[in-house]
């Protein structure tokens, strides 16, 4: 087990702890925000910084990545529990807190089991939809916020959506002003001077503007009251039907924390050249979302963007975190106060500027031109989880992911090879080629492994290439078997008709290059049965093609 905070120097201290300082300036203003959209205290999202955040830096192997809520996060919890229970209510806290509880014992699974590859079948465009879809939701409802314009938090897309547009009518002039010089300072000062917290910033100049000028009393609205104190052990109690009913949306929440949180930590660690263990971050976002769970907070997950700006600032240790941490908790303790008059026009400005590149814009467009089919599948996906909502939004993902899976696995790269091993014809394409590799022999080369959902297509390419070089030419037919790495019984049972199609018409079945595993799998399953096995392809035309000569075969 590595030391905590490796990487960390004399050297680079001051670096580190500069970075902790700009960590908690970006920090509190969004976990505010992030409290709010999955329908939360803000205490829940000032709380997930102190114990989840010291617990996840102290076991993760990466140096780099936060841990969070995310606005992601923050939008799976408000649109699962919103049908569960009302938003605001004690049995709605207590739900939020059973779900991060249950998200981190499945993280604690995968990680036993080695399951973190199950994250690789949610891909770019699927985490691209199903990200894109949660964020129009979040705009839509920070819109709102900025407009002073009273919607229904924990409602469907479509309802909010109805109620932002009804209630243009009540938007408040302060509030407007106030989220739209904010908007402008975000934007901009982010061109002009990245390393400057200007989420900070906004939240303080906003918040003595709105004391000063007493704008609460003209209809905008503020952040009220934030308990003060430290975060303090508690457990949900819930009935087991409860529980169970909270199983498919912490699945959800795993499942993306476990593909954006992997991706995040290997990026990074490669571009700083240090290692990562995945199954060993995947327990530390057990231990953080258990921890969030007893203790206040909601879903933990891995935030991108607080990632990248500890990277900017030269952050290579996980020190920044534990500095969040005990800044947090001082806020907590002494600072409550202060949180009390900051204009909510000015937090959804914030969070609204934060989610702005989860809608994929760019993403959609790049996919577009390079794949459509890939497009259709993010579109897909982000139209059921705005339209439908998060659950079923992750159930289409990996039903997408599994449908773009065979359709990839059922069209493999089947070729006639040349005499001298290279592809010399695609047996895929729509004429079928009329050459051998030698005269009486075609070598075709399968690269896939044979499943059942091409096995079928392989054994139909053979047949097209034996007709269309014609049957009575044809004596041998060899099979390169170098990049079949698996066999299932179906393609199995695929190969015997083959084996009969070709005895048929008098014409030898053999195999070449097969690997020490595949050839002992593929005798268990009777391929092999009767057949020719070489070492090369030019051993086995070398052989079929003049049958006096046989070097390296074997029966």
């Amino acid at each position: 087990m590595q030391r905590p905070l490796v990487g960390l120097t004399r050297s680079n201290l001051i670096t580190e702890l500069l970075s902790g300082v700009t960590l908690l300036a970006i920090a509190i203003p969004l976990n505010i925000g992030y409290a709010q959209i999955a329908g939360l205290p803000p205490t829940a999202g000032l709380y997930a910084l102190v114990v989840p955040t010291v617990i996840y830096a102290l076991v993760v192997s990466s140096r780099q990545v936060v841990a969070s809520p995310d606005a992601a996060a923050a939008a799976l919890v408000a649109s699962s529990i919103g049908g569960l229970a009302a938003a605001g209510t004690e049995d709605y806290m207590t739900m939020a807190l059973a779900q991060a509880i249950i998200s981190g014992v499945l993280f604690l699974l995968l990680a036993f089991f080695k399951l973190g590859f199950l994250a690789n079948f949610l891909s770019k465009p699927i985490l691209v939809g199903f990200v894109g879809g949660l964020a129009l939701d979040i705009l839509v409802s920070q819109v709102a916020k900025m407009l002073g314009v009273q919607i229904e938090s924990g409602g469907e897309f479509l309802e909010k959506l109805g109620g932002l547009l009804s209630g243009i009518g009540t938007a408040n002039g302060w509030s407007m002003l106030i989220a739209g010089v904010a908007v402008a300072i975000l934007l901009v000062g982010r061109k002009i001077a990245k390393a400057v917290p200007w989420a900070l910033v906004v939240m303080v100049v906003a918040t003595i503007v709105v004391v000063v000028a007493q704008l609460d009393q003209q209809g905008v609205a503020v952040l009220g009251e934030v308990p003060a104190g430290p975060p303090t052990l508690t457990w949900p109690v819930l009935t087991w039907l409860e529980w169970f009913a909270l199983v498919p949306s912490a699945i959800a929440l795993t499942l993306v924390t476990t593909a954006e949180g992997l991706l995040v930590s290997r990026a990074y660690g490669e571009k700083r050249r240090y290692t990562t263990k995945p199954n060993r971050d995947l327990f530390a976002f057990g231990l953080a979302n258990i921890a969030a769970g007893a203790q206040g907070s909601f879903a933990i997950g891995s935030s991108t963007s607080r990632t990248a700006a500890m990277d900017q600032a030269g952050s290579r240790t996980q020190l920044p975190s534990l500095v969040l941490a005990v800044g947090t908790l001082l806020l907590l303790l002494f600072g409550t106060g202060l949180l009390a008059d900051i204009p909510s026009p000015a937090i959804g400005a914030i969070v609204a500027v934060a989610v702005l590149p989860l809608l994929g814009v760019a993403e959609f467009i790049q996919l577009w031109r390079r794949d459509r089919f890939e497009f259709m599948v993010g579109a897909i996906c982000f139209a059921v989880t705005l339209f439908v909502g998060s659950i079923p939004g992750i159930l289409v993902a990996f039903v997408l992911a599994l449908i773009n899976l065979a359709k990839r696995a059922a069209s493999p790269a089947i070729d006639v090879l040349a005499a001298d091993d290279d592809p010399q014809e695609s047996l895929l394409d729509d004429a079928p080629p009329g050459s051998m590799t030698a005269p009486g022999v075609i070598v075709i080369r399968i690269a896939a492994p044979l499943f059942f959902a091409n096995g079928a297509v392989c054994t139909d390419a053979v047949k097209r290439a034996v007709t269309a070089a014609g049957e009575r030419e044809v004596r041998a037919v060899v099979i390169d078997m170098e990049a079949v790495t698996d066999t299932d019984v179906t393609a199995a049972e695929a190969f015997e008709g083959l084996t009969g199609w070709l005895a048929d018409r008098e014409v030898l079945l053999a195999f070449s290059r097969l690997r020490p595993a595949s050839q002992d799998r593929l005798a268990r399953l009777g391929i092999l049965d009767g057949q020719r096995v070489f070492a090369t392809n030019r051993a086995a035309v070398a052989a079929l093609a003049e049958p006096g000569i046989d070097p390296e075969s074997t029966s």
